[in-house]
């Protein structure tokens, strides 16, 4: 946009200060630099930023709170991405972050790998170093950022507005986070006359020959037991329903990626794929003689440690994203190409097949109640060997007792095995884990905070383990803060479980693996949400009791789990030999 325009432009003016203290502001309307040119663009392209202010970015975040720009701000620097993050994955609109220089950037880090490796599109602005070199306390912060994959923009006054739409543009194509940084001697110095920055090159479409569709048409139309595996990548190419068509006219069933859950809306939908499904739903799609994966990546969640589908299983995967070219090891047939027109080509090339000889006829109980029920069959006992409670059981209850418009918010770890497996949601960005991409843990509480920005007509139901719950705390103030109506679910096992079930199983010493156990529903309600422990399935009436009496307001639930109940991707994994 050009150097003179107003999107946020206010007059000079007094700010009141807590206290009654009062300070002269520099207004929108003040001479654009730096700092307020993309503040400006942010405006312009997002509705809401997620930050902490610093050095760095002071001038920014100023220009934008002074408007009244929707700003959410974190208590550590890493919940600024994962807000950010999450907004991204509940509504499909770009996220936007900042921290400053140094340490605020390297805070962010671990989100912003997470961020790159799970293909999620947001702008991080930063503060960095002066263009006339780094301070003692400046590091390479474009090379940091380059050695997790992600490109950084430098904004200078000749470039500041134009070089921001392009890091919007840039991860709205790729897919990718994309830092634009602003050196410290520049964030106040006026713009000058623009330069022209070169487009950037067309993203190349990936059209499917026509001779793989009649090949892979004729694959999926001789099959007796027909698969078909939706991932994210239908959701964002938009292609959920041609794949869906092509699953109906064959009679075969569906699976999802967590991060597609009930992208299909089918009775026919036998869940999330992987180490998060049923027992009675896993031994069903390991009957399918082919399986067509759309814009999904198989990885070792979804793949179940390469025990999802049976040996010899004919698995055929599309997808039109780079590193998709990776070979798999279950994948039998690869295409890259773009999901929608390939599942729209494909669609005429599969005619309706009469019912009573599709494999829907032959198990007509995926579509009752029963078979979808969330009972917790692989074990309903309500306590584990050690006399807590077994937290299949207890997920299971709470799938009863929380609102059903709800978005499920999970951190990393031992404890996310379960939500996925009982807990229903109404739509794909509905179910959102962030983390797993790059095996963190500790990133909930921001992400379940962004969550709830970007969805506050839905009740935010965050689940966390007590450790990944311990290592986020910081921002158990801002997901308070930040949330209409919510309810935080600790999984407390007074242990990090996956170590303990992967090495203290191994005769490894758990000292290290243990914690003292801690009441977070007390700490919750220090910090002004309501809270109570749990150590039986009835003491979860108080969640339905404050649930009937609030309309907004935060609940933690403290439940204190098992530690001798492992979850069902790592005994697939341990039964694998492979580690996480």
């Amino acid at each position: 946009m050009p150097a003179d325009s107003d999107v946020l432009g206010e007059s000079n003016g007094t700010k009141r200060l807590p206290g009654g203290q009062s300070a002269t502001v520099e207004s929108p309307d003040a001479p654009f630099t730096v700092s307020t040119a993309v503040a400006e663009v942010i405006a312009a392209r997002t509705d809401h930023l997620f930050g902490l202010m610093g050095n760095g970015n002071a001038h920014l975040i100023s220009h934008l709170t002074y408007a009244g720009f929707g700003l959410t701000s974190a208590r550590h620097e890493v919940a600024t991405v994962t807000m950010a993050d999450a907004y991204y994955r509940a509504t499909g609109r770009v996220g936007a972050a900042t921290t400053t220089y140094g340490a605020g950037f390297t805070n962010a880090y671990t989100a912003l790998a997470e961020a790159r490796l799970a293909r999620i599109p947001l702008v991080m602005v930063v503060g960095d170093a002066p263009t006339t070199g780094r301070r003692a306390f400046d590091i390479d912060q474009p090379g940091a950022a380059a050695a997790v994959g992600v490109t950084t923009l430098l904004a200078t006054p000749e470039n500041a507005t134009a070089i921001t739409h392009q890091a919007f543009d840039l991860a709205q194509q790729t897919f990718q986070p994309v830092v634009v940084a602003i050196p410290y001697d520049v964030a106040t110095a006026p713009l000058v006359e623009p330069v022209q920055l070169p487009p950037l090159p067309a993203k190349p479409d990936w059209n499917a020959p026509a001779e793989e569709l009649d090949r892979i048409a004729a694959l999926l139309r001789d099959a007796a037991r027909p698969l078909i595996l939706g991932g994210r990548g239908v959701l964002l190419a938009d292609a959920a329903a041609p794949l869906k068509e092509i699953g109906d006219r064959l009679g075969g069933l569906f699976m999802t990626s967590v991060m597609a859950a009930n992208l299909f809306d089918s009775p026919w939908d036998l869940g999330i794929a992987g180490g998060f499904t049923r027992d009675h739903r896993l031994e069903l799609a390991r009957t399918a003689d082919v399986v067509l994966v759309a814009g999904a990546s198989l990885n070792a969640f979804q793949a179940r440690y390469g025990t999802l589908f049976a040996p010899g299983t004919r698995v055929i995967r599309i997808d039109n994203e780079p590193e998709a070219a990776v070979a798999h090891p279950a994948v039998t047939d690869y295409l890259r190409a773009d999901l929608d027109p390939f599942l729209q080509a494909l669609t005429g090339r599969i005619p309706t097949t009469e019912q009573a000889r599709t494999w829907r006829a032959a198990v007509p109980e995926v579509a009752g109640e029963a078979f979808r029920s969330p009972a917790p069959v692989e074990d309903p006992a309500e306590f584990g060997p050690d006399g807590r409670l077994n937290p299949r059981a207890a997920i299971a209850a709470l799938d009863a007792i929380l609102p059903k418009d709800r978005s499920v918010v999970m951190d990393g770890g031992h404890f996310m095995g379960w939500a996925p497996m009982y807990l229903s949601v109404p739509d794909p960005q509905a179910m959102v884990l962030v983390g797993t991409a790059f095996q963190s843990i500790g990133l909930g509480f921001g992400s379940a905070a962004g969550v709830s920005v970007a969805r506050p007509e839905r009740t935010t139901v965050f689940v966390t383990g007590d450790g990944g719950g311990l290592m986020g705390l910081a921002d158990f103030e801002t997901f308070i803060r930040a949330t209409a109506r919510g309810v935080v679910i600790v999984l407390n096992d007074s242990a990090y479980g996956a170590e303990l079930h992967q090495y203290a199983s191994k005769g490894l010493d758990p000292t290290a693996m243990l914690i003292d156990e801690v009441d977070f529903a007390a700490i919750g309600q220090g910090l002004g949400a309501d809270g109570a422990k749990a150590r039986t399935l009835a003491d979860l009436a108080v969640l339905t009791d404050w649930l009937a009496s609030h309309d907004e307001g935060v609940f933690v639930l403290d439940v204190a789990i098992s530690q001798k109940v492992v979850v069902e991707f790592m005994t697939a994994s341990l039964a694998a030999g492979k580690k996480l």
